[in-house]
């Protein structure tokens, strides 16, 4: 099982730094787009998409997950980068069984006598701030290039159980809690990508892999299913593909042809 995840990560792995390699090419080609301006202090706001894998104890929990973020950046004129960022985090895998099933055929009885519909969900969100520095690749694009950045904060996630039609009193609002599992704790991030900015503002990406440590504990007093209280302390792993859009938030004019940021 262990050795069948290491594979799939590295093929994960392989996909994103193709992926990446073609996006640097597409921004090679678009270097007449580029800011060619000296480099220079520049506010972004990004919205991004990142898909991700688990890793540490998260493995046994959950898989596969996406996670939608909002980043506010600040690249200076140094090139040193400084931001903000949250994300919110959900997948459809879950791994772990919370529950002692009421019947001998693993199903919970509603409260017409029927079969209940229970689903469950990964849900969870990030906050943290980052510090970083844009290594510039050439000398005619100052305010673009490989980005590496390192971050800390606070990361939450539980599961999410749905009761379709809401029939199922051994799983209302309150006793819930007793299954979800909730954790939270640290969180440490390392990201490595590539900015691109353009003069026109319609092509501001930014592709990169990120990985995010989580150093978590539940904060559940009691597991229902264990019937005593979760105490583990664990090292929960994300690692994966991150794709942003970003808004520059810099005036421009023109002057012969040419932009200049200010």
């Amino acid at each position: 099982m262990e050795k069948t995840y290491i594979r799939h990560i590295l093929n994960v792995m392989k996909k994103a730094l193709f992926v990446s390699f073609l996006l640097i090419v597409f921004c090679y080609q678009m270097r007449a787009q580029a800011v060619k301006d000296s480099s220079m202090f520049i506010p972004t706001v990004a919205v991004g998409y990142g898909y991700y894998l688990p890793g540490g104890d998260m493995v046994p929990r959950f898989g596969d997950n996406s996670a939608l973020s909002l980043n506010v950046d600040f690249k200076l004129k140094s090139k040193w980068m400084l931001g903000f960022n949250g994300s919110y985090i959900f997948g459809k895998k879950v791994k772990e069984n919370p529950f002692y099933y009421i019947t001998k055929d693993n199903v919970f009885i509603n409260s017409e006598g029927d079969q209940g519909d229970v689903r469950m969900y990964e849900r969870g969100f990030t906050v943290s701030g980052t510090f970083g520095r844009m290594v510039v690749l050439s000398k005619k694009r100052p305010n673009c290039g490989l980005v590496v950045n390192l971050g800390i904060g606070f990361i939450q996630h539980k599961i999410r159980i749905e009761v379709i039609g809401n029939n199922i009193p051994q799983l209302d609002k309150n006793y819930k809690k007793g299954y979800d599992r909730l954790s939270n704790g640290l969180l440490l991030s390392q990201n490595l990508g590539y900015m691109f900015l353009s003069n026109n503002r319609l092509v501001n990406i930014y592709v990169g892999l990120e990985c995010m440590q989580g150093f978590t504990s539940s904060r559940r007093s009691y597991d229902f299913d264990k019937m005593t209280p979760d105490t583990k302390k664990r090292i929960d792993v994300l690692t994966g593909l991150k794709i942003a859009w970003i808004l520059p938030l810099y005036k421009k004019v023109v002057k012969a042809n040419n932009y200049y940021i200010y």
